[in-house]
């Protein structure tokens, strides 16, 4: 058998393993004496040094011994981690293993080891305590919780692993000696730490630290779940949610303490808190770190280990709740997430990435030398140079210059995240606030800024300021609130209307002040309140919109993705993962429907009153996400229904009026009916049960408010009608019973949701009617009377006309649209293709049915009423303007009319 002394003889030529095993005795006396101590150590290494560790590979090893007692237990997990640890280092000094395979075979041996002496000591106890049992008589087990970087799956070589252990049930043993559950546990656990921790003559496992338990070393050693609850609600600090982060059961069941610690760690709502609470934690470690002296602790120091693992946990803490994606563990997978999320930049999370392992490839080999948990650079001579051959370089200084690099550029990506954003002083502003200044000063202060009504500005904020809703914050939020108001004092009198802006800012913070995120975020990304008094500013809508809505506020904080045009592929597919992750759970995809919705519609706003979108693109991007909301809202309730009886409805939601012509405002409802195409003998019921759910789920009112307000007037024999149709009764009554307002409804419908092929079926119906020869003079009268019907119970007011109600309005360009359409699509098919008003007048003219420019002044005409409707809206008010405005537009729709239909 081939030994380390002959290895290491000058009297043979090594092997390429030879030589790769003389390199890593050259940088590290801990493996020397590991191969100096077994020989047989050696002749595995040479053997399966090509080879990877794998856990299978550890769980064979131990499954051929046998452990006679604890004394041959502790020797043998400490020899097989002799056997690990010697080929992981050997492996990865030569370029044969990366950091992925090292922390994965650390953290697997350390799993398997707990896991192997808990059944060892459980065997052991049984004779004479039996086996712990709940009050209902449930076996308990022992729960061992890994934390830090064994939570992660990212164990160190030579670290310590951080436990906390608990149990589920309260109760006895059913043993020969009867002792409590908390006993029996806590002794299970006193033999697991000494099995792992205890030094023998082969070594450590591992060091076992339990000081991140409820109370610290103060406190016991095992908990129940019913205590660890009470202790996280009652107790629980930031840093111990920030700790838990990372938390993975490693023994034991595992779904009663991840329901038990969820809540704690990952809030519901977006919390911002979590900047301040890790920069304060930071800042406690990092006077720690100047007082001990470990400046070059390349763990704790600036540009750190700990600076890439606050970074990724802050956002797991701010966005863990709302988004399960990020409750994973591994830091490296969770920056990638960020950059796939746009929260992160790519090229920060390359950055960091890069220096997160440099730095952890760096804290391995710092441990490789002695086996050592530590991260300060070596002092001496000896081991600093076996630091420069570990890092395959040439000098001490050239390893310096790689180190300081990487720790530099994690530095500044650190304090671009935490940074106190410091806003400028704003004194005057300050001043106003605070009534340190007299009201008439302050006014004439306001009014020097552009301020319309100053004096009734400063009324406003004082009564704020001295409203209960202010002064009963709590300290901090106070401290927040002293701090948003200048700065919003000063961004709205940068908008063209200071006062209004100011108004409608100071509403939405006053309802939102009594959550502190809401307030940290702001207080955080003052960019992002910039932003929304910008559109408070431009819209009573959009501030009563945010209002309503102020979870939105996190959307405004990645300008980039805000006003990216959206990829609705992406986001149906975004939207079916959010609710496949709910799945059971109506009420949470309910609500997170909602929020998916309304976030978008603000994206959509913010674009607008950017000046970004036209409005015929605005309402192309409204009705796509209303189909995208209706596809995956059938796809989410179908799997629910307990009555249905096939995997896939042959169903489909068609829509009419603004849905189906493309031309969604923000406030629209959806005029839709339903469609279904089944032999199944009680599919009209079936069906009838599952549009009432859809319907329901549309307009029930929850946490997040409405999801779309539906109009289901236009199916067959309207309100009075069944809620779904089969194709074929659908067909026979629009051929022989539907009237011709019908008719002009179904001109401008599509399908929008559900089945394809159903939806192909209402194209061939909408076809068949569309296309049917008219009587003209019938045609006409038809739809002259039923426009009159209209204008009754929308009489003109004298010097206002209505857009959309009033003669020569919006209305009599659909009346006349779908007039032409009904009366010449059986001479001109290529009227039936639903291309909106406007391309339907150009395309009536280019089959000259109508005079061109008069197409093109009506064409014009109804573009700019509908700039009106969604102007009008935005303010809040109802789409009328003076007459003397309109004049030209509604003498060009009333000439096409008289034309027409006259």
């Amino acid at each position: 058998m081939l030994t380390l002394d002959m290895i290491l003889s000058e009297n043979r030529a090594a092997s390429r393993d030879e030589a790769y095993v003389l390199h890593a005795v050259k940088c590290s006396p801990f493996v020397t004496r590991l191969m100096a101590k077994d020989a047989q150590l050696v002749s595995d290494l040479l053997n399966n040094l090509h080879k990877v560790y794998l856990l299978e590979d550890m769980q064979a090893y131990l499954s051929k011994q046998t452990f006679f007692d604890e004394t041959t237990l502790k020797q043998q997990l400490r020899r097989l981690r002799q056997q690990v640890m010697a080929r992981l280092i050997v492996r990865d000094l030569n370029g044969l293993a990366d950091f992925e395979e090292v922390v994965m075979a650390t953290s697997a041996l350390a799993e398997l080891t707990i896991q192997q002496a808990i059944a060892f000591y459980t065997e052991q106890f049984q004779p004479q305590y039996g086996l712990p049992k709940s009050l209902a008589g449930e076996t308990q087990s022992l729960i061992v919780v890994g934390m830090g970087k064994l939570g992660g799956a990212e164990l160190n070589v030579s670290s310590d692993i951080d436990l906390i252990f608990a149990y589920e049930q309260e109760g006895e043993t059913d043993g020969a000696q009867s002792i409590s559950n908390q006993e029996y546990f806590t002794k299970l656990g006193k033999k697991l730490i000494a099995a792992l921790d205890d030094i023998t003559e082969d070594g450590f496992v591992f060091r076992v630290d339990m000081r991140l338990r409820p109370f610290g070393s103060e406190g016991a050693l095992v908990s129940c779940l019913d205590a660890l609850e009470d202790y996280y609600q009652n107790y629980g600090r930031e840093w111990e949610r920030y700790a838990w982060i990372k938390g993975r059961v490693v023994a034991g069941p595992d779904k009663a303490l991840t329901r038990v610690l969820k809540p704690f760690v990952f809030r519901k709502y977006l919390d911002f808190n979590a900047y301040a609470s890790m920069r304060d934690l930071k800042v406690q470690i990092q006077r720690d770190v100047m007082q001990r002296g470990l400046e070059n602790n390349i763990k704790l120091g600036r540009g750190g280990i700990r600076e890439v693992e606050f970074i990724a946990q802050v956002f797991q803490l701010i966005r863990g709740g709302q988004d399960t994606d990020l409750q994973i563990k591994p830091t490296l997978q969770v920056l990638q997430l960020l950059a796939q999320q746009r929260v992160l930049p790519q090229e920060a999370v390359d950055q960091l990435t890069e220096g997160y392992l440099y730095l952890r490839n760096v804290e391995h080999r710092l441990m490789y030398i002695d086996d050592q948990q530590t991260q300060d650079l070596p002092t001496s001579d000896a081991s600093q140079q076996r630091l420069v051959w570990m890092m395959r370089l040439e000098t001490w200084a050239e390893f310096l210059a790689q180190l300081n690099h990487h720790r530099a550029i994690i530095q500044a990506h650190f304090d671009a995240t935490f940074s106190d954003t410091g806003h400028q002083e704003f004194l005057t502003e300050t001043a106003i606030w605070q009534g340190t200044v007299g009201q008439d000063a302050a006014a004439e202060d306001l009014k020097t800024s552009g301020f319309v009504e100053p004096l009734e500005s400063v009324r406003r904020l004082r009564a704020l300021h001295a409203s209960s809703r202010y002064q009963q914050l709590p300290e901090q939020s106070k401290l927040r609130f002293d701090k948003l108001m200048p700065l919003v004092i000063y961004q709205s009198a940068q908008t063209a209307t200071p006062d209004i802006a100011l108004l409608r800012a100071i509403n939405l913070l006053e309802s939102i002040c009594r959550r502190a995120s809401y307030l940290a975020l702001l207080t955080e990304f003052p960019e992002s309140l910039q932003l929304v008094i910008k559109l408070c500013a431009a819209s009573p809508w959009l501030a009563q919109y945010l209002t309503a809505h102020p979870i939105l506020l996190d959307e405004l904080l990645d300008t980039q993705s805000l006003y990216d045009a959206p990829d609705f592929v992406a986001m149906q597919a975004e939207l079916t993962k959010k609710m496949r992750a709910l799945d059971g759970d109506t009420e949470a995809q309910m609500d997170t429907m909602r929020h998916y919705k309304n976030a978008a519609v603000l994206r959509f706003a913010a674009q607008d009153v950017g000046g970004l979108l036209a409005l015929e693109t605005l309402s192309d991007y409204l009705s796509a996400l209303a189909e995208l909301i209706l596809q995956v809202s059938l796809q989410t309730i179908w799997p629910t229904l307990k009555f249905k009886h096939q995997d896939t409805p042959q169903f489909a939601i068609i829509g009419y009026g603004k849905l189906g012509g493309k031309e969604l405002g923000y406030v629209s409802d959806l005029d839709i009916i339903f469609l279904y195409e089944d032999d199944h003998p009680e599919a009209a019921e079936i069906y009838a049960r599952f549009a009432q759910r859809i319907n329901n789920w549309f307009n029930s009112l929850t946490n997040a408010g409405l999801l779309y307000e539906t109009d289901l007037q236009l199916r067959p024999d309207g309100n009075s009608g069944l809620l779904v149709s089969s194709v074929q009764a659908f067909a026979e009554y629009q051929l022989h019973k539907a009237w011709v307002w019908e008719h002009q409804a179904i001109s401008r419908a599509r399908f929008v949701a559900g089945d394809a092929q159903v939806g192909a079926q209402f194209a061939a119906i909408r076809q068949q009617v569309v296309l049917q020869v008219r009587d003209q003079a019938t045609l006409k009268q038809e739809v002259v009377q039923m426009r009159e019907k209209m204008r009754v119970s929308h009489p003109p007011k004298a010097a206002v006309f209505d857009v959309k109600h009033d003669k020569g309005g919006i209305i009599d360009v659909e009346f006349m649209v779908q007039y032409l359409v009904l009366l010449h699509a059986h001479h001109h098919p290529q009227l039936l293709e639903n291309i909106g008003n406007i391309g339907l007048l150009h395309r009536l003219a280019t089959l000259k049915l109508i005079d061109a420019d008069a197409a093109e002044a009506v064409a014009d005409a109804y573009r700019e009423y509908r700039k009106v409707i969604h102007s009008s809206k935005l303010q809040g008010k109802d789409a009328k303007v003076p007459t003397t405005e309109i004049v030209a537009q509604q003498t060009a729709v009333s000439s096409l009319w008289s034309y027409v239909l006259g």
